[in-house]
């Protein structure tokens, strides 16, 4: 039963690979790129395998597979949700190999984890001499990464369980589509987010288009930023392009993205209050805005008051330039895309930069939406919930609950909240403890922990937004790969898999 539907998964993988493999041979013909027999390999290897997979999975017919169905398990759907994760990156870093992109398995496994988890960190120091193909793969995996989140646990494992309705599974993401579903089929709502993002991703294409991007350019950039993802088809991501233009339509899609998706589908089938009264959207909002004023604020001042670690001639000029630089930061840490801008080397602009950054990085968007990092929704429960400690000190003997957009959020989910929170903390320093052996200094492994947890992107230091993680150490990249995929899976789907292969029968 498994089996077959990691082999699905695959052939799955196979279909898109098999894309980027036509995109190849038509570029092979326009300007000669020579990446289609690795992409075409690769296609053809992942196929088999998934076909073979297949085949293993219908050795038990009759009576036990349908008792397998019957049984299938929410710890089922944990194993294959993790097992599908490693397997994409696993065959989604052939192509990588086969074309000679990158040397070793360490580095083509830490592109394909960055790209499938959509975090963004790469190991290339090359990207624009890279052909199309190779470029477009980039751009798919993080595609189907941004969504695939969602479309695994709402769509896929529901349905292979039709006995449970269990939506949220271990996630502690309470508003959006955790409550409000937008069918009573979960099939039709995950088809439905699907719609929307398809729809936002061709939005975005088209203006992108509109600027002074290329057809090829365009479809790459908005595949990546629907995805908050942050893979660009250049060494400079959209500071390439120095365009005012296309940094203000990063920042709108960006933004866009990092807003939970059913909230999009009540807004246009009428239901707006629904839209309007989004607790953890109000909160987005006002973050978003709350920090962009800061950075505009730190951009005037900070040279006044940093006396080392700063430099002058990384600071945007003028106020127009200041307020697009400080909204395109914050918009791309905080939904975790990460692209580079005109200005965009905080490393640079100085210390007073680094922990809104570090923070922002950690918080991510909203649930529901394609970004990483802890969700704003935890942090308003977290903080709800340390008000009401405080309020409980006061009047000991009156009894507060936890309430967001006017629906109670009972014991049970808060608790899951706090342990989501310090389980992400304990990995955090488990995560620097492991980076700081493999040679990364202690603000490097800081940030290089943060950004794999959160599937941010960039780094500081030797990994910071001027540079790649080729440098960094092998242990280091496998450590990244392993967060990568503990963030992006909301660590509990993780954890429960390898608990149950290694904690025994309890499990």
């Amino acid at each position: 039963m498994k089996a077959r539907i990691l082999g699905l998964f695959l052939l799955f993988e196979a279909g898109f690979m098999l894309l980027a493999s036509v995109v190849a041979f038509i570029y092979f013909y326009k300007c000669g790129d020579g990446d289609v027999l690795a992409l075409t390999v690769s296609t053809i290897i992942t196929a088999i395998s998934g076909f073979i997979m297949i085949s293993a999975g219908r050795n038990d017919k009759s009576k036990r597979q349908k008792q397998d169905i019957e049984n299938f398990e929410t710890k089922d759907s944990f194993f294959i949700v993790t097992a599908t994760w490693i397997l994409f990156a696993l065959f989604g870093m052939l192509p990588f190999l086969l074309n000679g992109t990158v040397k070793t398995v360490t580095d083509a496994f830490f592109e394909a984890m960055s790209g499938f988890t959509t975090t963004g960190s790469t190991v290339l120091d090359n990207i624009d001499s890279q052909p199309h193909g190779i470029l477009f793969w980039r751009s798919i995996m993080q595609w189907l990464g941004g969504l695939g989140i969602i479309v695994l646990f709402l769509a896929i494992m529901p349905a292979l369980n039709r006995s449970s309705n269990k939506v949220m599974m271990f996630s502690a993401e309470m508003s959006g589509i955790g409550v409000k579903k937008l069918h009573p089929k979960m099939m039709m709502t995950a088809r439905k987010l699907l719609g929307i993002y398809i729809i936002l991703t061709v939005l975005c294409i088209f203006a992108y288009f509109m600027g002074p991007m290329n057809i090829f350019d365009a479809v790459c950039h908005g595949f990546t930023t629907m995805a908050s993802g942050g893979f660009s088809t250049h060494q400079a991501s959209l500071g390439y392009y120095n365009s005012p233009y296309i940094e203000y339509v990063a920042s709108l899609f960006m933004f866009a993205s990092g807003i939970n998706f059913s909230l999009y589908y009540f807004l246009v089938t009428g239901q707006g209050k629904l839209f309007r009264e989004n607790e953890e959207l109000r909160w987005y909002i006002g973050a978003v805005a709350l920090m962009t004023a800061f950075i505009i604020l730190l951009f005037y001042f900070a040279p006044e008051i940093q006396t080392v670690d700063s430099n002058a001639d990384s600071y945007p000029q003028g106020f127009e330039n200041k307020f697009r630089t400080a909204l395109f930061h914050v918009t791309s840490i905080t939904t975790s895309t990460c692209f580079q801008a005109a200005n965009f080397d905080y490393d640079l602009w100085g210390s007073l930069f680094l922990v809104p950054t570090f923070i922002m990085m950690a918080s991510g968007a909203c649930a529901g939406s394609t970004s990483g990092g802890i969700k704003i929704i935890r942090q308003v429960v977290t903080i709800k919930s340390i008000n009401n400690i405080f309020r409980h000190l006061l009047h000991p003997n009156a009894m507060f609950t936890v309430k967001v957009s006017n629906e109670v959020v009972d014991e049970d989910k808060t608790r899951r909240v706090i342990n989501f929170l310090i389980i992400f903390l304990l990995l955090f320093v488990v995560g620097v403890l492991f980076l700081i052996v493999s040679g990364c200094t202690l603000q490097e492994s800081m940030f290089n922990c943060i950004s794999a947890l959160g599937n941010s992107g960039p780094g500081m230091g030797r990994t910071g937004p001027s540079f790649s993680f080729l440098g960094l150490s092998d242990m280091g990249k496998w450590v990244m790969a392993i967060l990568m995929m503990l963030g992006r899976l909301e660590i509990y789907t993780v954890l429960v898999t390898f608990l149950r292969l290694f904690g025994g029968k309890k499990y």
